[in-house]
């Protein structure tokens, strides 16, 4: 018996999240986007032995999200692997990546002003000590398909059934450590940020800003986790931003498609839920028709609230909804969305989800005939994977410098000599007197506009404190005080 057989599969990563069938066995299974309960009850139905003494399937796992570099660890490590089927839901091009990485390789790019490792063809960064010339040899690659068809079946059990593995040729374990990241973070309350954006990408910007800056190391079950909790951010102008998102890695087509595809009713057999099935028809109604129904008959309704978590199914599950609620409200003549979500992926899933919800208040919208307006998501438990912390860390430093209207309003300062005071006005964005603050002390004057929240931009904060103290100088002095 060549000494190779006598390896067994052993998961470096994720082993707590595949299932191993015969772990001296030679072929692995990629479910990608599907349960691998669901792959596994294909299997059964099939005929397909499953015994761990006698199965030819080694183990069986998913691809999505980051797992690539895991999934490309684990291989390494099982060099007797050389035979992988690829089935189940594509939902992200993962399939198309890890083809791409063995076939095409990698090449290093230049992405936010750095350079970085990408999979050729594909959008996929990796880290840089994961190459294809690490492998003896490349696996070989059979994609069976989604297993909603009788077609894709038949060839999942036609090459299970007909497989015979060959010695590979190295018996040889390589282990790739993961790239240590150091993660810090500034002081901060981590459960109360709140954003405030003029568009989507400009909000998506921003949050990854202050989960790179103020987020928490958190080790859950699934992983490290730089997180924050209780996100709020409000989208002021729902819409595109074509222009700016292929700079970052996003599609616009995807992202358009995702818009489609988010609010489809039906539910795939190979899903536990979707956002679509729960928001019109796991309920026994569709809550977008509903909700334009009642808003069109009282435009001040405050129930159309709906909540897509199910807790008699949905906390023992496993696979369980991330958007929890959904609320509209017409406000200021517009129609508002307000969204929850229990859990967020910041990098790969915010700007999608939101791109999402933007359909969702337009459908609404236009049922009820009424101008969208604000779009606020609320993110109870929102992080980034440290293995991307590279890309957050790029996107971090991307951020440039810009000055913004405080919605709170503005400030005009003079010195009044003869009374002996500094004068502050503040006005609305709209050119209307809201107060006036006098005193001869400029300390004064800071704390009572801190006590009537007259101020909610950090940058308009510092720079009353320039004005007031100059203010304060020139009426010391005697000065002409000249507002700068």
């Amino acid at each position: 018996m060549p000494e190779n057989e006598l390896l067994e599969f052993i998961a470096l990563h994720f082993a707590d999240k595949v299932r191993i069938i015969n772990p001296k066995a030679r072929l692995g299974i990629l479910t990608l986007w599907s349960r691998i309960d669901f792959v596994e009850a294909q299997l059964e139905k099939m005929g397909i032995d499953l015994h761990p003494a006698n199965s030819k399937i080694a183990v069986i796992g998913n691809l999505y999200g980051n797992g690539l570099p895991h999934l490309l660890r684990n291989l390494l490590y099982n060099p007797q692997i050389r035979d992988l089927i690829i089935c189940g839901a594509n939902r992200s091009g993962s399939c198309e990546e890890l083809t791409a990485f063995f076939e095409h390789g990698v090449e290093q790019i230049v992405s936010l002003g750095e350079t970085v490792t990408r999979v050729k063809g594909t959008k996929r960064i990796l880290d840089n000590l994961i190459q294809p010339g690490l492998f003896a040899e490349k696996p070989r690659l059979v994609a069976a398909g989604e297993l909603n068809d009788q077609e894709s079946r038949d060839k999942l059990y036609k090459h299970i059934q007909s497989f015979a593995p060959a010695d590979p040729l190295s018996s040889q374990r390589i282990e790739i450590e993961l790239p240590q990241v150091e993660v810090t973070h500034y002081p901060s309350e981590p459960r109360g940020c709140t954003i405030i954006a003029d568009s989507p990408l400009a909000g998506w910007r921003e949050l990854i800003f202050r989960l790179h800056r103020f987020g928490h190391l958190a080790h859950l079950r699934k992983g490290d986790r730089q997180e924050l909790q209780n996100v709020k951010v409000v989208v002021t102008q729902p819409r595109d931003d074509e222009a700016e998102l292929e700079k970052y890695g996003f599609s616009v087509a995807e992202l358009q498609q995702y818009q489609k595809d988010m609010l489809i009713a039906a539910k795939p057999s190979d899903h536990s839920y979707t956002y679509g099935n729960r928001i019109r028809e796991y309920f026994g109604f569709d809550s977008l028709d509903k909700f334009a129904h009642r808003l069109r008959n009282n435009p001040q309704d405050r129930d159309c609230y709906l909540a897509l978590w199910d807790s008699g199914s949905d906390i023992e599950s496993g696979d369980s909804p991330c958007l929890v609620s959904i609320f509209f409200r017409v406000y200021d003549e517009q129609l508002t969305l307000c969204a929850c979500y229990r859990t967020h992926n910041a990098l790969d899933a915010w700007l999608k989800n939101v791109y999402g919800l933007i359909e969702t208040q337009r459908i609404v919208a236009e049922k009820v005939g009424i101008e969208t307006g604000p779009l606020t998501v609320i993110s109870h438990s929102i992080s980034i994977d440290p293995s991307k912390y590279d890309l957050a860390e790029r996107v971090a430093k991307s951020k440039s410098f810009s000055v913004n209207m405080d919605p709170n309003g503005q400030f005009m300062f003079s010195v009044d000599h003869d009374a002996g005071e500094i004068i502050a006005q503040h006005i609305s964005n709209e050119g209307f007197l809201l107060h006036e603050y006098r005193s001869a002390k400029a300390e004064r004057i800071q704390h009572e506009i801190a006590r009537d929240c007259a101020v909610s931009d950090i940058n308009h904060a510092l720079y009353l404190g320039r004005q007031l103290a100059k203010a304060e100088i020139c009426l010391k002095t005697g000065e002409t005080y000249e507002e700068s």
